[in-house]
């Protein structure tokens, strides 16, 4: 019987939220180690299946690092990166579209299982990333930034409540194929879409004053914040660009942006749908 009070007073907490949140986009990031766990991908596809559900729109990018450096390495291809971005040559765009095909497939027909009504889709197709070589300190090859987005076959698919599952690959002026940072394709998306919320799950906590200490974990924090932390190099490696891509999100109009271990149980749902969440919040303050 308490048990089935405390499950009842998480659906009364979740209330407002839903409410809160019907009609509304919301954009989400999942990479990582996490996306190779049969376990873990499930309870991230069943939270998003559970959103579109309770009358969210979610947008689903996601990315592929470890499966590609896997694959390059099965090919005897030696996998650089300069400035946290991989070098790409001519034949490592091959395998990175491949692979993300592959990840891409996987997500949409377990998503479709579980209940939820999926597409997917690559950044290339129908000029919705349109790309530009990426400036870095040495050549990165097939490493693109993003020059504009078409959100037009977006919307259609959200508009009809199917949840769009992007491949973070565009398509230069060139005509040819380019290789773009997951995180960065989805917080530009967020923006082009209006997104109310902004996720990144990744493979820590969230945001710490001690990266290794998770009691340190900081559950909101204001934008101003974030910059003086950044400033202060309180902030760095591999965090930086995903807090990077948070605080873009924000200053191109989404409302929250959040960071979250997606090997939590049920984190997304806990995030977003209780009061304390159980990663970090970045709003504008």
């Amino acid at each position: 019987m308490e048990e089935a009070i405390k499950k009842s007073e998480v659906l009364i907490e979740a209330l407002p939220y839903i409410k809160k949140f019907f009609n509304k986009v919301v954009v989400m990031k999942y990479g990582g180690s996490s996306l190779d766990n049969n376990e873990v991908r499930t309870r991230v596809l069943e939270d998003i299946v559970f959103m579109r559900y309770a009358g969210m729109k979610p947008v689903l990018v996601h990315g592929g690092g470890p499966d590609i450096s896997k694959r390059l390495e099965a090919e005897n291809i030696q996998t650089k990166f300069v400035d946290g971005l991989r070098v790409t040559c001519e034949k490592t765009i091959k395998i990175v579209e491949a692979v993300l095909m592959e990840i891409n497939k996987q997500l949409v027909d377990e998503t479709n299982s579980l209940g939820g009504e999926a597409f997917g889709l690559s950044g290339k197709e129908n000029n919705m990333i349109q790309t530009v070589p990426k400036e870095s300190s040495e050549p990165l090859g097939y490493v693109g930034g993003i020059d504009a987005i078409d959100t037009t076959i977006l919307r259609r698919l959200i508009d009809t409540n199917i949840i769009p599952v992007i491949s973070p690959v565009g398509r230069g002026k060139d005509n040819k194929i380019y290789n773009i940072n997951a995180d960065e394709a989805a917080s530009r998306l967020a923006v082009a879409l209006d997104a109310e919320k902004f996720v990144l799950m990744t493979d820590v906590r969230g945001v710490m004053k001690d990266k290794d200490d998770q009691g340190t974990l900081f559950h909101s924090l204001t934008l101003e914040a974030v910059d003086l932390m950044i400033e202060e190099g309180a902030i760095t490696g591999g965090m930086l660009p995903k807090v990077e891509a948070c605080l873009y999100a924000l200053e191109g109009g989404v409302r929250k942006s959040h960071v979250v271990e997606a090997s939590l149980p049920h984190a997304l749902l806990l995030e977003i749908f209780t009061d304390e969440g159980i990663g970090t919040e970045i709003i504008k303050g």
